[in-house]
């Protein structure tokens, strides 16, 4: 499939379709779950419901458990399987332009007027999006196949300010892991290293004895 054989949006729809999510079926997960920041850790439970919602248990440090749940949250909320024609209903898709790794730009138009994203082996590599009052830039760098499709295994995010295109905070690069627990891939290990000014922060949230609900 080659840009000139199809139009902008069924290339867009094709690798939007190749994300890997879980199916109307997914009956949740437990974990055991180690969160390291810094010269800390700690150590708790982990559970995603069967609709997707994350709690934290076993961890008194109220800023850790949220930012596990907020993890959970985030691999939760990208594994949700949405018809295509439901989420892009109101959007316009064009080609803009190639660059010199070959991937190609998709330009959003109507409801997601100046959102772009790039696009390279039926897959979503670069992310640029107005979401929440800020714009997301994300980058892929690498990514996994599952065999029922791709997961990114390495990425880094970039916000910045609508108006005035100031960033806001420090870049951060992302590497995730995954296991096959049952039917389902299930996210093992994150690592997140994060610029600030006082130099590189990093998380690391392991996940550990998955078990599916």
């Amino acid at each position: 499939m080659t840009a000139t054989q199809v139009s902008a949006r069924e290339l867009f729809q094709s690798a939007y379709e190749n994300r890997y999510t879980w199916d109307k079926d997914f009956p949740g997960y437990t974990a055991d779950v180690t969160y390291r920041t810094g010269d800390r850790h700690f150590q708790g439970q982990a559970r995603v419901s069967p609709d997707l919602k994350g709690a934290v248990s076993g961890i008194e440090d109220e800023s850790a458990t949220k930012a596990i749940e907020n993890q959970l949250w985030e691999i939760a909320i990208h594994r949700v399987r949405r018809p295509f024609e439901k989420t892009h209903a109101e959007n316009t898709f064009s080609y803009g332009k190639t660059d010199e790794t070959g991937a190609i730009e998709i330009l959003i138009g109507g409801k997601g007027e100046g959102d772009h994203y790039k696009l390279r082996d039926n897959e979503v590599c670069m992310v640029h999006r107005h979401i929440h009052g800020v714009v997301v830039t994300i980058n892929t760098f690498s990514s996994h196949d599952t065999g029922a499709g791709y997961l990114s295994h390495r990425y880094d995010s970039v916000y910045h300010d609508p108006k005035t295109g100031a960033q806001r905070g420090g870049r951060s690069v992302f590497t995730d892991e995954y296991e096959s627990v049952g039917d389902y891939t299930l996210l093992k290990r994150r690592q997140i290293e994060t610029e600030t000014e006082r130099g590189t922060e990093v998380q690391e949230f392991c996940f550990s004895n998955m078990q599916l609900l």
